[in-house]
C-alpha cells in the first residue's frame, strides 16, 4: 500500500519525529503556486525569509489575512492570543509565538473554554501558534506560517498562574507508547473529548496527532465518527496535537491544504499503527531525499513584501 512504501522509503528515520523538531518534512500539502516576491524584494530577495521574519517582533499594520500556504506564507495584520485568560495560558513566551489569524485565536478560545468543562482540566496550555508576521520560523516548525495553526498541549491544565519563568520551564507529557502505536495511561477520555470538540468546529481543516491516539479514538467512539475524519496521524504529536484552519471564506491569496481523505481514517491509522510495530525493510531503489534549501524571501508570495514592510 502506499503508506507502507512510504514508511519503508523513509526507513524510519523519522519515527514520530517532533513537528517542532528537525523532521524537515511538510505537512502543508499545498501545491498550488502563486505569484511570488522574485527580484521586487530587491537586496533583500535572496534573504533568508526565516531571519527577515523571525525578526520581527509586532504585526503589520493591515487588515488580517493569511497569504500562500501552511509552509511558505505570512499573515497579516495578526491578533495576539492574551498571554493568560479565564480558561488558557500561552506557554513558553520568550518565543512570541502567540500570534494568529482572529479565527485561529478565537477557535483557541473556544477549545480552551471546553475543555475546562472536562474532568481535571481548567482550560488549556497553548504552545506555539505563529510569529507576528507569521512566515518561516528561526527555529523549528516549516508549517505555523500563515496564523492558521495552532499547538495544544497535552498537559491538562491545572493551574492557571503560571509565571512567566514557570512556562518556560515545564513541559509537557507524552501520551504514546510502544513508539506511538499506542496510547500511555496518561490519555484519558477528556484528552479524546477534546481534541473531538476541535475537530468539530467547522473552521478546522485537520488535527495532526500520533498515531496511537487516533487508533484509540478509533476504538471508542460510539456515536458520530465523522469527525474522525479530520483528525490525521502524522510523527511526533504525542507532546501536543496540532489543529489547523482552513482559510477563512472570501480570503484571497490563502492555499486551503487538500481535504482529507473520505471516510473516518480509521483503516489507516492501524495501518500507521502496524507499520510501527513491524517496520517494513527499507526500499534499496527508493530515491534518498533531496535537502531542503532554506527559503529566501524571493520565495514567498508577493503580498507577504507588503507584510514585512509594513
Amino acid at each position: 500500500m502506499i503508506l507502507s512504501r512510504f514508511l519503508a522509503s523513509a526507513a524510519l528515520t523519522l519515527v514520530l519525529a517532533s513537528c517542532g523538531g528537525d523532521s524537515g518534512r511538510d505537512i502543508s500539502g499545498a501545491k498550488q503556486v502563486l505569484p511570488t516576491i522574485g527580484t521586487s524584494g530587491g537586496a533583500l530577495s535572496n534573504v533568508q525569509a526565516k531571519k527577515l521574519f523571525g525578526a520581527k517582533s509586532t504585526p503589520s499594520s493591515q487588515s488580517p489575512a493569511a497569504y500562500g500556504s501552511y509552509a511558505k506564507g505570512c499573515l497579516a495584520g495578526a491578533a495576539q492570543l492574551p498571554e493568560t485568560g479565564p480558561t488558557w495560558q500561552a506557554m513558553r513566551l520568550s518565543r512570541n509565538r502567540n500570534w494568529a489569524h482572529p479565527e485561529t485565536i478565537d477557535m483557541v478560545k473556544k477549545l480552551s473554554a471546553f475543555a475546562a468543562t472536562q474532568p481535571g482540566w481548567s482550560g488549556i496550555y497553548v504552545g506555539d501558534m505563529s510569529q507576528p508576521r507569521g512566515g518561516p520560523m528561526l527555529t523549528g516548525h516549516r508549517s505555523h506560517q500563515i496564523g492558521l495553526d495552532a499547538d495544544i498541549w497535552m498537559l491538562p491544565a491545572k493551574s492557571l498562574a503560571l509565571t512567566a519563568t514557570q512556562r518556560e520551564n515545564i513541559s509537557s507529557i507524552s501520551m504514546r507508547r510502544s513508539n506511538g502505536a499506542y496510547v500511555n495511561s496518561s490519555w484519558t477520555r477528556a484528552h479524546h473529548e477534546i481534541l473531538k470538540a476541535a475537530a468539530k468546529d467547522p473552521r478546522v481543516s485537520r488535527i495532526f496527532v500520533f498515531p496511537g491516539a487516533k487508533v484509540q479514538m478509533c476504538a471508542d467512539e460510539k456515536g458520530d465518527r465523522s469527525y474522525l475524519r479530520k483528525i490525521r496521524p502524522w510523527y511526533g504529536h504525542h507532546y501536543h496535537f496540532h489543529v489547523r484552519l482552513d482559510c477563512p471564506k472570501g480570503l484571497r491569496g490563502c492555499v486551503n491544504q487538500s481535504p482529507p481523505p473520505a471516510g473516518d481514517g480509521c483503516a489507516d491509522a492501524r495501518e500507521w499503527q502496524r507499520n510501527i510495530l513491524n517496520p517494513p525493510p527499507p526500499d534499496p531503489n527508493a530515491p534518498k531525499p533531496k535537502p531542503r534549501r532554506e527559503l529566501v524571501l524571493a520565495d514567498l508570495p508577493a503580498q507577504c513584501h507588503a507584510v514585512l514592510e509594513n
